[in-house]
């Protein structure tokens, strides 16, 4: 039993999640499968995409999954960290974003 929440082991066991619903899984795997092949992206700039997106979102295995796998796709570590850079300035600018929403309720109660 780990004594935190994340356990980098548990990434390899994604797959169980088979167990309490094998048809929804099912589904959902080759979904996954279709979305990384190559397409109008190439599975490589998918691979880029999906680390900025895991660390948008904060999923400690997927980050651990696309580091690894944007690395073996022949992405620099420059690459990478400006690519979580362009994260990072999307979600900061969301959240700036939604203050005009802030601001406009503010100037409707205050009136």
């Amino acid at each position: 039993m780990s004594d935190h929440y994340y356990n980098a082991d548990d990434l390899a066991k994604f797959g169980n999640i088979a167990e309490y619903q094998k048809e929804m899984s099912d589904k959902f795997f080759s979904y996954y499968g279709e979305v990384f092949k190559d397409g109008h992206l190439t599975a490589k700039e998918k691979s880029l995409i999906a680390l900025a997106v895991a660390h948008a979102v904060q999923c400690p295995y997927c980050i651990d999954a696309y580091s690894s796998d944007a690395y073996e796709k022949g992405y620099s570590e420059q690459q990478m960290m400006e690519a979580v850079h362009v994260a990072a300035a999307i979600k900061g600018g969301a959240v700036l974003v939604h203050g005009v929403q802030m601001m406009n309720k503010v100037k409707e109660i205050g009136m």
